[in-house]
């Protein structure tokens, strides 16, 4: 087995060599080519289209290119094209608004190609002249707009793009597909930035509007409380002699209450005094306010005698 693997791995090489080889010489001579999906190929002979094959697959070149097949690929020219949709963006194109506003323009565009032999022939670069027909027809179309109806109507002028520009790229195999007017912005720096400055300015007019139009509603609101509160106080300080007349009046036919409620209240108005109090028994009252007397002669200088 050890013997045999050599032999084995040359033979597999040998193999895929020689399958390489003879497809290769294959495609040279023009016995087959292989056609991608969404591809189309033109073989052009000593000035002349010998054949188109636009559809996926493999093909015979010699039924349908006859001798011509056997020397097309290296007398003459296979030109490759892929008919997928592409896309392409451009930046700020520069137009100008009716009030004389410098603006940049961006627009994206779709482009696929419909007539590859046109493609090949009216037109040496076809992608460069559409990206710079719709340059001119942006800014043929879309210059001296209103500055307002150039910043919100995107939808009608990436209308107008379109038709202007779609007529003239068929001619070269192209088709356009959607244009849209991606992005409007001003392309003058001062004037960008007195906009940022006035659009700054608005905001803090706006806010310091709605903050003084709160703090007015704050103190209305504040003001009519204090009215009704003061409104009720008054009625409460008003109904005060009344509730306590009455209360008064309903204690005053009990006696003993309204002995005891007096009391009650001349204490109470004693203990929230200040003063001092001093307690004298009634047996002892007479000898206290003596003493009293003498500590307080004692306490006055005394005259000399003339």
């Amino acid at each position: 087995m050890t013997e045999s693997l050599p032999i084995i791995i040359i033979t597999v090489s040998f193999c895929i060599f020689f399958e390489q080889a003879l497809l290769g010489l294959g495609k040279f001579f023009g016995f087959y080519t292989i056609i991608h999906e969404r591809e189309t190929r033109v073989y052009v002979l000593f000035g002349d289209i010998v054949g188109v094959l636009d559809q996926p697959g493999i093909h015979f070149l010699w039924p349908k290119l006859g001798w011509r097949a056997l020397v097309v690929n290296w007398l003459g020219h296979a030109h490759t094209r892929s008919m997928s949709l592409d896309q392409k963006y451009l930046r700020s194109i520069p137009v100008n608004s009716e009030e004389g506003t410098p603006m940049g323009i961006g627009v994206w565009y779709e482009m696929f190609i419909t007539d590859p032999v046109a493609h090949i022939f009216r037109n040496v670069d076809p992608e460069g002249s559409l990206t710079a027909n719709v340059k001119n027809e942006t800014i043929k179309n879309l210059s001296n707009l209103p500055l307002l109806e150039m910043l919100v109507n995107r939808h009608q002028m990436s209308r107008m793009v379109r038709q202007e520009v779609s007529a003239e790229s068929a001619k070269w195999g192209y088709k356009l597909g959607s244009v849209y007017i991606r992005k409007v912005h001003f392309r003058d720096e001062n004037m960008i930035n007195q906009i940022e400055e006035k659009v700054v300015n608005q905001l803090r007019q706006v806010t310091s509007a709605i903050e003084q139009d709160g703090k007015n509603q704050v103190n209305v609101i504040a003001s009519r409380a204090e009215q009704e509160a003061s409104i009720e106080f008054a009625k409460a300080a008003a109904m005060r002699p009344q509730i306590v007349g009455t209360t008064l009046q309903k204690i005053s036919q009990d006696p003993e209450i309204l002995s005891t409620m007096f009391d009650i209240l001349e204490y109470q108005r004693i203990i929230d005094g200040e003063g001092e109090l001093v307690l004298v028994p009634d047996h002892a009252r007479g000898d206290i306010l003596t003493q009293l007397l003498a500590a307080e002669n004692k306490g006055e200088p005394q005259t000399p005698k003339k």
